[in-house]
Formats: C-alpha cells, sequence, structure tokens
C-alpha cells in the first residue's frame, strides 16, 4: 500500500491520489441513499416494525439493498477504474495488438494517446460504442460483490448498533453508530474482497503490455489463480477496510442523526 502510494505521487503528483474524485462526488450519494433507504424499506417490510432481530430477515433486507444499489453503483465504479487506472497505462507500456473500437473508451478520433481521460469522454464513448451496456459492464460481478457485503454489512451493524442503544434518547449516540459503521465496514469489506478484485479486474477495459483480458467471472477467477496464486484474491483488503471503515462509519452516523427527516420536515 505505501509502495503504491509512493508510485502513484512520484509519476502522478499528489493529485494523482484523487483520479476518479469527481464521478465519487457524483454518484456516492445516490448510491449510499438507495442503499441506505432500501434495507430500511425492505426491513420494514420483512419485519413488523423493522427493530426486532432477526438474523435471517436481516440478512434478506440487506440482499435487497444490495440488489437495488447496483444501478448506481456499477456505473459509477466503471467510470472510477477507467481514470484511476490512466496514470498506470500512462507509466507502462500497453498491449502491441490494436484494440477495437468498442474497447478504446479513453479517447475519440485522433486525440493523443497521453491525454488524460474525463469521465464525460469515456461515458460518451462507452455510450456510442457499446450503448447502455458499457456503462453495465461487470454488472454480474458487481452484483456478486454487493449483494454479500449487504447481507453482512447490515445484520452487522444492527447488533453492534444496538448494543448502545439507549432507552432515553430512543436511539444509540454518534459515536456508538459511527463505531458501529466503521467495524462493521472494515470486516464486510475484508470479506468480499475477492469477489471487488474480480470485478475490478472484469471492469479494467485497458491493458497493459501481458496483461489477460478476461471473458467472464469464472475465467478471471481461473486466470488469477493460476498465474497469481490464492493470495491475489486478497489484495488491496485493508485499503479496502481503511477506506470502507470511515465512510460507513460517517453515512451511519449521519443517518442516525435524523438530518434527512429533519431537511423533510423543514418542507412541510
Amino acid at each position: 500500500m505505501i509502495d503504491c502510494l509512493m508510485k502513484t505521487v512520484r509519476v502522478e503528483g499528489f493529485l494523482g491520489m484523487y483520479r476518479g474524485a469527481a464521478v465519487n462526488l457524483t454518484l456516492v450519494t445516490p448510491e449510499k441513499a438507495i442503499k441506505l433507504a432500501a434495507n430500511d424499506f425492505f426491513r420494514q417490510l420483512l419485519m413488523e416494525d423493522g427493530m426486532q432481530r432477526d438474523l435471517k430477515m436481516e440478512m434478506l433486507a440487506g440482499c435487497g439493498a444490495g440488489m437495488c444499489q447496483v444501478v448506481v453503483t456499477c456505473p459509477m465504479e466503471m467510470l472510477k477504474i477507467q481514470l484511476q487506472d490512466a496514470g498506470r497505462l500512462a507509466a507502462h507500456p500497453q498491449t502491441s495488438a490494436p484494440a477495437p473500437a468498442s474497447c478504446r473508451p479513453h479517447g475519440v478520433g485522433s486525440a493523443p494517446a497521453h491525454k488524460r481521460p474525463s469521465a464525460t469522454l469515456i461515458a460518451w464513448e462507452l455510450l456510442r460504442t457499446q450503448g447502455l451496456a458499457g456503462l453495465y459492464k461487470g454488472l454480474g460481478a458487481t452484483l456478486l460483490r454487493d449483494i454479500p457485503f449487504s447481507i453482512v454489512y447490515f445484520p452487522l451493524f444492527a447488533n453492534l448498533n444496538n448494543l448502545g442503544f439507549d432507552e432515553l434518547a430512543g436511539k444509540a449516540s454518534f459515536a456508538h453508530s459511527f463505531m458501529s459503521g466503521c467495524a462493521a465496514g472494515s470486516i464486510a469489506a475484508v470479506t468480499v474482497t475477492p469477489l471487488d478484485v474480480l470485478k475490478t479486474r472484469i471492469q479494467t477495459l485497458k491493458k497493459g503490455l501481458g496483461e489477460d483480458s478476461y471473458t467472464g467471472i469464472r475465467d478471471c477467477a481461473r486466470k488469477l489463480w493460476i498465474q497469481e496464486g490464492p493470495s491475489a484474491f486478497m489484495k488491496g483488503a485493508g485499503c479496502r477496510a481503511l477506506v470502507i471503515a470511515p465512510l460507513f462509519g460517517i453515512a451511519q452516523g449521519v443517518y442516525f442523526l435524523g438530518i434527512g427527516e429533519r431537511i423533510l420536515q423543514s418542507f412541510e
């Protein structure tokens, strides 16, 4: 992780660490809104008051939330991965064989090869050459990652958060909800890291010299196992835990403060 940080800063500068940030800023809000709201909706639907502890129903509600969020998650991840991978490709030789038009979303016409791609350019090229399906490449792998994540995360968070329930306030404190979100998020993130590795490999459109292309999830898993060994499936687990823990800690903490309800009340 430190080696990756130092090389990225050396080759791309400090701002290289923030490639894909605009895509995240634009789409992570609706993604988390769908995820949290869908989980609450399914909890209310599957359980009488949405409060009693029923692990099977909590897992099923999490499954529903994971399925709903991919409508935003898949294109967000697709664009973010291409932007974040652009610096690596610029610093290393690419495959000598020319890629077909449907696999060249980083440039238009005779644009110079070194020109930095933008999310708008990548999205436009994918839509132009492959249609809406281009933005949803790796949808199966995204579902395979996000559904298990939500199945692990939401029941774990609910039970951890319930340990700090304050009867007078009617909910856990912000600090407890924050720490519960951090703990549940990091555990869920590490748990599904092998699935995230597969998704990222499949959604990486441009390949460096000698890098494999994949026809699907099974093909990707087989080649990864043969060429890099089982440890490759846990690459980035530490990074994911460090990112997901505060992300979900903040999201759940703010969510449990009831800010959304207060905003809605101001319009009444």
